[in-house]
């Protein structure tokens, strides 16, 4: 999945930035205004979110384009030095604001939203002293990628919408002015990406040098224009765009690719682990605190993922030998990688491929859930000034305010090497019932504050995503023992990211340690694996979150299935698993068991 996320943009911003905002001490002072009001404790905590929401979408316009906020979409967000030290200070003004509201005078579905506003900011105000904003570029993300990915999904519907996409794309020299600042400072301080992970960077930033307004893909909103805007605006608009492409982005982009080879890669550090930046030890058992909303060391989760290797091997044994392959298991694994009857020959094909599967599992879901998303998705293909160097597939919320459905994007890039047996598992995860079910209805919650309709926690987002990918069997899929297998793998993938992921940042592993471990013990190919190996890298602790996530919810099922025997219901339970949006695993724990409790004594779910 790729997306920003409530919590994310708390922690102080990775995206990119380049306006000054005029609110200063202005959000500090109605914080302050708010914590002595007359009004009752209701009132203020509705009013409280309301506030922290609106002003989250100033300082974030890029978010408010991407969940439908009006009026931001000519802005980007300012990440000036001064404008992240005044997001870190400002931390403070709304835990000062929750903290003089008394929790015991709201009602049940306030004090959860209480409960998580709180815990969302004193995360935060713990992670400021870690500057994340020094990892402005990645190969995953940044603004040789994110701006044009914005410009994509950004409203094009009238002359305002144009106007604001022609307005922001002459904001790109001072958002790339912002975004050497800090790397400059991430250089000086040794706070970079590992130099081995941004060796495709600099061709990411040359993707968007297109000099021609019809190839360039930040200009793709400017070759139709809708019928009711009349040509002669359309022309002007169409000028204006190119203009601004010609005499401001492109040379913008210029500068960043020629500090990149210059300054920024022969600078970044040749170190691998999170363990080797500054404070990089805290820092990382902060990241796998956030990732998996547990109190789990990384040594904990290290030994859980052997655990989970090992027994999803045995799991992965018994599907080959009904296959009737002779052979070793790492000859199985060649076998699945290299065997031609597993490949497509072209992106067409495998796009075809992946739309089957969604058509096969949209009537599914009816057996499984009683409550289902509105809001439509789709399949794309992964653009390719992205595609190298992005992970097999991800999931790009739609916005039902916005009117934009969701869209599952799958890897194209080396066609050859996206596999059959894999893509049921993959479809499931990325779609429904994985991310798009759980996100969309989270976002057609109307009961629930803004921030949590819009939120996420990575370990049960994710970890919803993996547990979506074992309903298959539920759903008819994984007939065939090879797409059974790609299921195995799949989960495999997740439990050696527990490996990895903490062997890499806590415990010395290598580069190429990690990877010819991934290598041994699951089928996907050696780009992939390398692709993924990189990813942990440069967003360290993040990949622990899937498999903790799918753990805890068999467990509740589990659980909830003894407790209630022949009550139990399937689809009351992911009803209430998905009923509350995302939220933390100690608090979904805590809802499931409420839930069960409430079914034994007759109660409504």
């Amino acid at each position: 999945m790729n997306q920003c996320f409530w919590l994310g943009f708390l922690l102080v911003a990775w995206l990119p930035v380049a306006e000054a905002v005029p609110v200063e001490t202005n959000f500090e002072l109605a914080c302050a205004a708010l914590t002595s009001a007359p009004a009752g404790d209701t009132e203020r905590l509705h009013q409280l979110f309301k506030l922290d929401w609106e002003h989250s979408m100033i300082e974030n316009p890029e978010f408010a384009t991407e969940v439908g906020f009006p009026g931001q979409n000519h802005r980007w967000s300012d990440i000036s030095l001064d404008a992240i030290a005044r997001r870190k200070r400002e931390l403070q003004s709304p835990l000062n604001v929750i903290q003089s509201i008394n929790r015991m005078n709201l009602n049940a579905a306030d004090q959860l939203s209480y409960d998580l506003f709180r815990k969302n900011y004193e995360l935060a105000a713990a992670g400021a002293r870690f500057p994340s904003e020094d990892f402005q570029i990645t190969q995953l993300s940044g603004i040789q990628q994110d701006i044009a990915r914005l410009v994509q999904i950004a409203p094009h519907t009238t002359v305002k919408d144009y106007e604001a996409l022609v307005t922001r794309l002459k904001g790109v020299p001072t958002l790339v002015d912002q975004t050497i600042v800090l790397l400059k400072q991430g250089l000086a301080t040794g706070i970079t990406p590992p130099r081995i992970t941004l060796r495709d960077v600099p061709q990411q930033v040359k993707n968007q040098l297109e000099a021609d307004p019809q190839k360039n893909s930040l200009l793709e909103s400017f070759g139709k224009f809708p019928a009711e805007i009349p040509e002669t605006k359309q022309a002007q608009l169409r000028r204006e765009a190119e203009t601004a492409l010609r005499e401001k982005v492109i040379p913008a982009f210029e500068k960043l690719h020629e500090f990149l080879v210059s300054q920024y890669l022969p600078g970044a550090r040749e170190t691998i682990a999170m363990h080797d930046l500054p404070d990089g030890k805290a820092w990382y058992e902060y990241s796998a605190r956030v990732s998996t909303t547990t109190k789990l060391t990384p040594q904990e989760i290290h030994e859980l993922g052997l655990a989970e290797v090992k027994r999803i091997r045995g799991e992965m044994d018994k599907v080959i030998t009904t296959t009737g392959f002779k052979g070793s298991f790492t000859e199985f694994l060649t076998f699945l990688r290299t065997d031609p009857r597993f490949a497509y020959t072209n992106a067409d094909e495998l796009l075809r491929g992946y739309r089957d599967i969604c058509k096969r599992a949209d009537p599914e879901l009816a057996r499984l859930f009683g409550r289902l998303p509105r809001l439509p998705y789709g399949v794309l293909p992964i653009p390719d000034y992205a595609a190298k160097s992005q992970t097999t597939a991800y999931y790009q919320p739609g916005s039902p305010t916005a009117g934009r459905p969701g869209y599952f994007y799958a890897n194209t890039y080396a066609v050859e090497t996206r596999l059959k047996w894999e893509m049921e598992a993959l479809t499931l995860h990325e779609s429904v019932p994985g991310h798009h079910l759980q996100i969309a209805l989270a976002q057609e919650m109307d009961e629930v504050p803004d921030f949590r309709k819009q939120g996420s926690y990575t370990a049960f987002v994710e970890g919803w995503g993996l547990y979506a990918e074992s309903l298959g069997t539920e759903m008819g899929f994984y007939q065939d023992p090879y797409a059974k297998f790609g299921q195995l793998v799949y989960e495999m993938w997740r439990a050696i990211r527990l490996v990895v992921d903490t062997g890499m940042h806590a415990k010395g592993w290598t580069r190429q340690q990690a990877i010819d471990y991934f290598l041994a013990h699951a089928s996907k190919n050696e780009h992939d694996v390398t692709v993924e190996v990189d990813r942990y890298l440069v967003w360290p602790g993040q990949a622990l979150a899937y498999k903790i996530g799918e753990l805890k919810i068999k467990e509740l099922r589990a659980y909830a299935a003894k407790e209630l025997g022949d009550r139990f219901d399937i689809r009351q339970f992911h009803d209430e698993i998905l009923g509350h949006a995302a939220v933390p695993l100690d608090i979904l724990e805590a809802q499931i068991k409420e839930w069960v409790k409430r079914q034994k004594a007759g109660g409504s779910s």
